[in-house]
């Protein structure tokens, strides 16, 4: 099987998403603490933005896993579920990756 640029491009734009997602959870635990010790905001708020930052940080770990195996070539499924992954943190690269992974889904070991 001859090898394409598609997993690399999909494994890319994985690590990317996946990379934002986790600087936007830091940012938002961060925030969160911040302006939470500032402001003394109500508990139905700073519980909301740990719900929010816990799931978004999986997300990103699932991303950059995905693409990792993606531009190895390898774990056809952990960059199918990256890509997927990919689609629920930012929906445009995810797009994109998720396109790209099964389009070239037989270059995977």
């Amino acid at each position: 099987m001859n090898k394409t640029w598609k997993p690399v491009a999909a494994g890319i734009l994985e690590i990317i998403a996946g990379g934002a997602a986790l600087i936007l959870a830091c940012g938002l635990l961060m925030g969160g603490a911040i302006v939470g010790f500032v402001t003394q905001m109500p508990l139905w708020l700073s519980t909301l933005i740990p719900m929010v930052a816990i799931p978004l940080t999986v997300l990103g770990i699932l991303d950059l896993a995905g693409g990792i195996c993606a531009l190895m070539r390898k774990a056809r499924g952990m960059a199918l579920a990256g890509s997927i992954a990919a689609l629920i943190s930012s929906p445009l690269l995810g797009i994109i990756a998720l396109v790209l992974t099964v389009i070239s889904i037989k270059e995977f070991k």
